[in-house]
C-alpha cells in the first residue's frame, strides 16, 4: 500500500522560493531578478538587492493558521468574508453548527482578492505585495491561489491531478486510468481503478480528492484514509469496505483458522453437506465442504469467503 497526500489545486505560477539561496546568487542577476519578479533592481549594487531581499523576507514563518505560515489572508469571492485559508473558511462555512441552507464551501479557483498580512493591504492574487514588497508565499500557485512558506513539505503541480501536491515530484507519478498520484513503489504493481481517489472515503466519507489527510492504497485499488484503515484493523476489520478483499496478508491467520477447524470436527448428519461458495479474494466460485467455523476457496486457500447457496 502507498501513501499519499492531497493539497490545494492549481498550476504553480513559482516555484518554492528560497530567498537565502536567491540572495547568495550574485553570480546571476538574471536569476535573481526572474524569480523576484521585478522587485530587485536590474543594476542595483549587492547592498540594494541584499535590501529587496530582507523586505521579501520579513515575517517569514510568523504568519499563518493551522494549515499553512504564509503572509496573507484570502477574500472568499461566496460569502465576501476574509480568512485565513480556504480550509479555516470551510471549517467555519460547513459545518454542523450552521444552518443547512447556508454552509457553502469556498470556489478555490476563484479567489481574486488577497490581504497582506504585515501592511493589511487589498490587492489581486500575486506573490509579492505591492504595497510593502514582503513576500506573501515562498511557494506561489497562481491558478489555485496557494500560498505557503513552510517549502519543507516539497510542494509541486501535478498536470494530470491538475493540483498541487507534496512530497517532491520526482516521488510520485500520475496514473491516468486511476486519475492521481501514487508512490513511485507502486508504478508497477498497483491494480487500476478507474477514478481512484475521486470518491468518498469508505469509512468517514469525506472526499478523498481534496481530502487534506493522507489517503492510502489498498492492494484492490481502491483508496482510503490512512487513519480509516487503521482504526478498521484495530476494530478486527481486515476487508476492503468496497469489494471485501483482503487489505492485507492474511496467510498467518488463515493457518489459524485450519487449526480450528481441524479441532473442531463437525456433527455427523453435517459430514457430508457441501455449499457453494465466492471468495472475496480470487473471485472463484467453488463447491467446498461446510463447517461451522468458516469455508476455505480452494484456489487461493482463502477463508475470506461467502456462502452463495446449499447444495
Amino acid at each position: 500500500m502507498g501513501d499519499v497526500v492531497i493539497e490545494h489545486s492549481g498550476t504553480p505560477g513559482w516555484e518554492a522560493l528560497n530567498l537565502q539561496k536567491v540572495a547568495a546568487s550574485e553570480s546571476d542577476p538574471d536569476l535573481v531578478q526572474s524569480f523576484l519578479g521585478g522587485f530587485l533592481p536590474e543594476d542595483g549594487t549587492r547592498e540594494e538587492k541584499n535590501t529587496c531581499t530582507e523586505a521579501l523576507d520579513r515575517g517569514y514563518l510568523e504568519y499563518g493558521c493551522s494549515h499553512y505560515r504564509r503572509r496573507c489572508r484570502i477574500r472568499a469571492p461566496c460569502c465576501n468574508e476574509i480568512f485565513d485559508c480556504r480550509h479555516c473558511h470551510n471549517e467555519a462555512k460547513n459545518n454542523i453548527n450552521v444552518d443547512q441552507k447556508l454552509r457553502h464551501e469556498i470556489p478555490r479557483h476563484k479567489v481574486e482578492r488577497v490581504i497582506c498580512s504585515l501592511c493589511g493591504t487589498e490587492q489581486e492574487v500575486r506573490q509579492v505585495c505591492i504595497n510593502c514588497g514582503v513576500c506573501m508565499g515562498r511557494y506561489f500557485c497562481e491558478t489555485c491561489k496557494l500560498f505557503d512558506d513552510d517549502i519543507s513539505k516539497r510542494q509541486y503541480h501535478c498536470n494530470g491531478c491538475g493540483i498541487c501536491r507534496i512530497g517532491g515530484m520526482e516521488n510520485f507519478f500520475h496514473c491516468p486510468k486511476c486519475r492521481c498520484c501514487y508512490s513511485l513503489l507502486l508504478k508497477n504493481s498497483h491494480p487500476c481503478v478507474e477514478g481512484a481517489m475521486h470518491h468518498d472515503c469508505p469509512v468517514c466519507f469525506e472526499y478523498l480528492f481534496e481530502s487534506i489527510n493522507d489517503v492510502t492504497v489498498m492492494p484492490c485499488g481502491h483508496t482510503i484514509h490512512k487513519n480509516c484503515l487503521k482504526e478498521m484493523q484495530e476494530h478486527y476489520q481486515y476487508a476492503c469496505p468496497l469489494c471485501s478483499k483482503s487489505v492485507c496478508d492474511m496467510s498467518k491467520v488463515w493457518e489459524k483458522f485450519d487449526m480450528e477447524i481441524a479441532a473442531t470436527p463437525m456433527p455427523e448428519s453435517y459430514q457430508d453437506k457441501k455449499v457453494w461458495i465466492l471468495c472475496n479474494d480470487c473471485g472463484m466460485t467453488s463447491e467446498v465442504q461446510f463447517h461451522f467455523v468458516a469455508q476455505k476457496c480452494p484456489c487461493c486457500k482463502s477463508y475470506n469467503t461467502r456462502q452463495t447457496r446449499g447444495r
